[in-house]
């Protein structure tokens, strides 16, 4: 008997979003789909607040969404906010 395999893709906030380590955090402004949403690879799936900037952040591949930070959680540069999630049959 075979099992679906979980491949889990973490969504991570670019370092390269901050200009200058003065202020190293940001806020999740708004999740652009909710919790447990299909999201394509390349999606828009949230955007946060980088000094003073609005950024969106892109689903890393497709699957289910599964959010880990809510609306208005502080951010920092590489931290993961959420993952996706999806089912490939194990052969």
């Amino acid at each position: 008997m075979t099992r679906d395999v979980e491949l889990i893709t973490k969504i991570a906030v670019s370092p390269d979003l901050w200009a200058t380590s003065v202020l190293p955090e940001g806020v999740i402004e708004k999740w652009l789909f909710s919790d447990g949403s299909r999201v394509e690879a390349g999606d828009p799936v949230a955007i946060v607040r980088i000094e003073e900037a609005m950024h969106e952040l892109m689903a890393p591949a497709r699957g289910r969404l599964s959010i880990g930070l809510k609306v208005n959680s502080l951010i920092e540069p590489g931290m993961g906010i959420g993952v996706i999630v999806r089912q490939v049959p194990n052969v």
